[in-house]
């Protein structure tokens, strides 16, 4: 299967089951939706930040269907004007090309470094689906399961609103 080891290697040890789809490299969101195969899955958006000072980074997820506001949504995590990492910060902090960003790659942030920020919104959907850390996969899991995988990792995280009221 397409996707790093280490991703599948969580996912087995923790029991957690999904469903497998390859497909041309999706390094965008809209270039992913072309494959999304739908079937009562929302697809993620995912977005990698870090603060002003460069000291702190954050992995961003929501709903793909929603547009991201970068100025709503420093005023939203409250942590100061953010801008999207460079390449060489995150292959240092989560092990990922760009285009590749994912919640599963928390598994390589082993300082625990990245604080995840997760749309309060996904929690009302029934499955999601993220890349294996490689753009040309994609995993579906339950929300509930994405939860578990959430809690497992370790990583610091805030389930909060990210658009709308």
């Amino acid at each position: 299967m397409i996707g790093q080891p280490k991703v599948y290697e969580t996912l087995e040890r923790l029991g957690i089951t999904f469903d497998y789809y390859e497909h041309p490299e999706a390094p965008t969101i809209e270039i992913a939706a072309q494959f999304y195969r739908g079937e009562g899955t929302t697809l993620c958006k995912n977005l990698f930040f870090r603060n002003h000072k460069g000291n702190r980074h954050y992995l961003v997820i929501m709903d793909s269907r929603h547009p991201m506001d970068i100025h709503d949504l420093e005023h939203r995590l409250h942590q100061g004007k953010l801008s999207f990492a460079s390449e060489e910060r995150l292959m240092r902090c989560l092990g990922v090309r760009p285009g590749s960003v994912s919640l599963f790659a928390l598994v390589n942030d082993e300082r625990r470094d990245v604080t995840l920020f997760v749309d309060r919104n996904l929690l009302d959907a029934t499955k999601v689906s993220f890349h294996p850390n490689d753009n040309r996969a994609s995993l579906v899991i339950s929300v509930d399961d994405m939860l578990k995988f959430i809690k497992a990792v370790g990583s610091p995280y805030e389930i909060l609103n990210l658009y709308g009221e």
